[in-house]
């Protein structure tokens, strides 16, 4: 597989893109990170950013929630390009958006309900009984239900990370985005997140998207993947990842995707 040219990507017939990025060119003052980024996540779709260290993955998820202006392209959310609109109407298309970063950034001078009900008190009009009773079935759905008193530092990586995500759904976004979830926890809390982001895309319909390089997570939760090579700064890839792992004729994906082992009998993804 080349990399002088984006992969192609097929839509399901009925299916319309919740998020688009096309002709994508990002970049830091003085360095050039990634260029002629283009692919579509659909609804429900738990899709993967993948890819070696310092490919550009935490990079092109800032230039999807807001945070990194693009050199070039588009990013568009529901019909809407992002970057092309104007401040307010910004603030109002990154709102369908909620954000579980990498180290869960909950205000440590907060307790866990405080820090869930801030969007809530900062976005809406609810009233406190209405904050309330929403930051209460939020921690609930993560599992925290009886911790809304306590604060992050008195809380597992784990644990803190849940109640990141909390926070990130208080508002009911259409799309949650997460920047390596599985960082810093151990094998067992890693996979209750996982089966946390399958039950809110059964439940609730949740469109995800998972920036990792964790292949247990890759392999468990992912229905779409981009992979990002550093060396080319570019995407050479682009399915199903059990289908990548099976089908790629691209050496560096295989290689990622099999810790290095290639691909044999032991190491395909299950049936």
């Amino acid at each position: 597989m080349t990399t002088s040219s984006a992969p192609e990507q097929t839509i399901i017939a009925g299916q319309t893109p919740v998020v688009s990025v096309r002709d994508l060119d990002l970049a830091y003052p003085g360095k050039d990170i990634l260029h002629d980024l283009s692919f579509d996540i659909c609804r429900r779709d738990v899709f993967i950013i993948m890819g070696g260290s310092g490919c550009g993955k935490s990079t092109l998820l800032k230039a999807m929630i807001g945070l990194l202006e693009p050199v070039r392209g588009t990013v568009t959310i529901n019909g809407h390009s992002f970057w092309d609109a104007a401040l307010p109407e910004r603030s109002r298309i990154i709102r369908q958006a909620g954000v579980l970063y990498q180290q869960g950034a909950l205000w440590s001078s907060l307790t866990l309900a405080e820090n869930v009900s801030l969007p809530l008190e900062l976005s809406t009009s609810l009233n406190k009984a209405e904050i309330k009773d929403i930051v209460m079935f939020k921690l609930a759905l993560v599992g925290l239900a009886g911790y809304e008193e306590r604060y992050p530092a008195e809380l597992s990586g784990g644990m803190r990370k849940r109640a990141g995500l909390a926070r990130a759904m208080a508002l009911d976004p259409e799309i949650l985005f997460f920047d390596e979830p599985s960082a810093g926890l151990d094998p067992v809390t890693a996979r209750r997140l996982d089966e946390l982001i399958l039950e809110l895309r059964q439940g609730f319909s949740t469109t995800t998207v998972v920036v990792t390089h964790d292949l247990d997570s890759i392999m468990t939760i992912g229905t779409q993947a981009v992979f990002l090579d550093a060396e080319s700064k570019t995407m050479t890839a682009m399915g199903p990842p059990k289908e990548l792992l099976e089908q790629s004729t691209d050496s560096k994906l295989v290689e990622f995707l099999t810790r290095g082992k290639g691909r044999s009998p032991s190491n395909r993804p299950s049936q």
